[in-house]
C-alpha cells in the first residue's frame, strides 16, 4: 500500500471532482497498453525475450529474406539490393536504440514515473487536463506522421510491384504485405520512442509554463524554491535518462544520411522512385523522430531559462505593490547561512539518478524569521537566475541556437536524398 503524501508533496490546489482523476488513469492504461502491445513494456523476462525475438523477426529476418532471395526474373532492374540492405540496417538500428533505451527506463521506472505523473504529485492534480490532452496528442501524432510515411511507402512498393513479374498476382499480393507490415513495424518502435520522449518534454513543458500560478498564490518563499527545485531536479534526471537516446538518434540518422549520400553519388545506374524510393520514405521517417526529440529539447531549455524572467517579474511587481518600510540591514550568522545552503543542496551524482523520488529540503525557522520578505525574494530571484539550465547532453545545453543548427544540416541532407531519388522529365 503507497504511503500517504506528505505535507510538502500534497497538491497546491485540492478538487473535488474525481472525474478527472479517471479521465488521466484512462489515458495512463491506454498508453501503457499500447506500450505493452509493441513490446516496449519488458517487466518480465519472458517479455523481454518475446519482444526482442519479434523485433527480430519482423524487422530483420523477414525483410531481408525479401531483399537477399529474388522472387522474380526480372528483380535486379527495379531493386538494388546494396541500397535495400542500408535501409534496412538504418531503419532496423534506429528502431532497435527506441526499443532498448525505451524498454530499459519502463522497467525501471514504469509509465507513472517516467511521465512524473504520480498519485501524489501536485502538478497531477491542477494539470491533469493538459496532461490528457498531450498524451492523446502522442497518439494523434504518431498517427498522422506513419499514415504519410506508410501512404509513400504503399506507392513506392506497388509501383514495383507492377513492373516486376513475378510467377502469379498471389506472391506478388504477399510480397507487398509483407513488405508493408515489416516496415510499419520498425517504423511505429521508432516513432513511439521519439514520441514518448517529446510527451515527457511537453508534460515538464506544463509544469515550467504554470509555475507563474504558483507565484501568484501567498506562500512562504521557501515554498517558491522549493517548487523551482523539483523541476530542477526532474530536468535533471530527464537529461539523465534520455541523454544516451537522444546522442545515438542523432548520430545514427546523420550517418544513414551521409551514406545515402554517398551511395546515390557514386551510383553509375538509372536512380528513380522505384530502386531508391525507400531513401526518401527514411529520410522523412527519420527527420520526423529527430525533429521530435530535438524539439522537445530545446522547448525544456527554453522554458526553463525563461523562469528567471519570470521571478524578477515577480519580484518587481511584488516589490512595488508592497506597503512594507524598506528593511534595515540584519546580519545573519554565518553557521545558519551555511545550515541553510547545504539544506538546499542536491546530489546530482548518477546514484541519485537511480535512486528515488525527489526529497525537499528543510526549513530552518530561525533563518526564515530573521530575513525581511525584500531579501528573501531577493535571494530567490538570484537563485532562479543561476539556476536554468534546461536539457542537457552530457554537460551540452540543446537550445534553440543548437538545434537551429542541426536542424539545417539535416534538411539539407533530406533534399538532396529527395532531388536523388526523385526523377521529374520534360517531354
Amino acid at each position: 500500500m503507497a504511503a500517504p503524501p506528505s505535507s510538502l508533496q500534497a497538491p497546491l490546489i485540492h478538487s473535488d471532482d474525481h472525474t478527472d482523476d479517471n479521465d488521466l488513469e484512462l489515458a495512463l492504461n491506454k498508453l501503457e497498453s499500447y506500450l505493452t502491445f509493441f513490446g516496449f513494456c519488458q517487466y518480465s523476462s519472458l517479455k523481454t525475450v518475446v519482444s526482442w525475438l519479434l523485433f527480430f523477426i519482423i524487422g530483420v529476418i523477414v525483410p531481408v529474406l525479401l531483399i537477399v532471395f529474388p522472387f522474380c526474373s526480372d528483380c535486379s532492374e527495379y531493386q538494388i539490393k546494396k541500397f535495400e540492405l542500408q535501409i534496412l540496417v538504418s531503419q532496423a538500428v534506429v528502431a532497435a536504440i527506441s526499443l532498448f533505451f525505451v524498454s530499459h527506463n519502463l522497467r525501471k521506472y514504469g509509465v507513472r514515473k517516467l511521465l512524473f505523473v504520480d498519485h501524489y504529485d501536485a502538478y497531477a492534480v491542477m494539470y491533469r487536463q493538459l496532461y490528457i490532452q498531450k498524451i492523446y496528442g502522442f497518439f494523434r501524432g504518431i498517427g498522422v506522421w506513419l499514415l504519410v510515411c506508410f501512404l509513400l511507402k504503399t506507392a513506392r512498393e506497388a509501383t514495383r510491384v507492377v513492373y516486376e513479374h513475378h510467377s502469379s498476382w498471389w506472391l506478388s499480393a504477399a510480397i507487398l504485405v509483407a513488405s508493408l507490415v515489416t516496415w510499419a513495424y520498425s517504423a511505429i518502435v521508432f516513432l513511439t520512442g521519439t514520441s514518448l520522449f517529446n510527451l515527457v518534454g511537453n508534460l515538464q513543458v506544463i509544469r515550467i509554463e504554470n509555475y507563474g500560478k504558483i507565484l501568484e498564490r501567498d506562500l512562504d518563499v521557501s515554498v517558491y524554491i522549493e517548487e523551482h527545485m523539483r523541476l530542477a531536479y526532474y530536468l535533471s534526471k530527464i537529461s539523465h535518462r534520455f541523454r544516451a537516446f537522444l546522442l545515438l538518434e542523432l548520430l545514427v540518422v546523420t550517418a544513414c544520411q551521409f551514406m545515402a549520400l554517398l551511395q546515390t553519388t557514386e551510383n553509375q545506374g538509372i536512380i528513380n522512385f522505384v530502386n531508391t524510393g525507400d531513401f526518401a520514405v527514411l529520410s522523412i521517417l527519420q527527420l520526423v523522430g529527430i525533429t521530435l526529440c530535438l524539439g522537445a529539447a530545446a522547448k525544456i531549455s527554453h522554458r526553463a531559462q525563461g523562469l528567471g524572467s519570470v521571478a524578477c517579474r515577480w519580484h518587481a511587481l511584488v516589490t512595488c505593490d508592497s506597503n512594507d518600510a524598506s528593511g534595515s540591514g540584519i546580519s545573519i550568522d554565518s553557521k545558519n547561512m551555511e545550515a541553510a545552503a547545504n539544506s538546499m543542496s542536491i546530489d546530482n551524482s548518477e546514484s541519485e539518478f537511480d535512486s528515488g523520488d525527489f526529497v525537499p529540503f528543510t526549513v530552518h525557522n530561525r533563518f526564515a524569521s530573521s530575513t525581511s520578505s525584500y531579501q528573501k525574494r531577493q535571494s530567490f530571484v538570484a537563485y532562479v537566475q543561476s539556476n536554468t539550465s534546461g536539457f542537457t547532453v552530457f554537460g551540452w545545453i540543446i537550445d534553440r541556437m543548437l538545434i537551429n543548427t542541426i536542424f539545417f544540416i539535416e534538411l539539407s541532407l533530406i533534399f538532396f536524398v529527395l532531388g536523388k531519388t526523385i526523377t521529374i522529365t520534360l517531354r
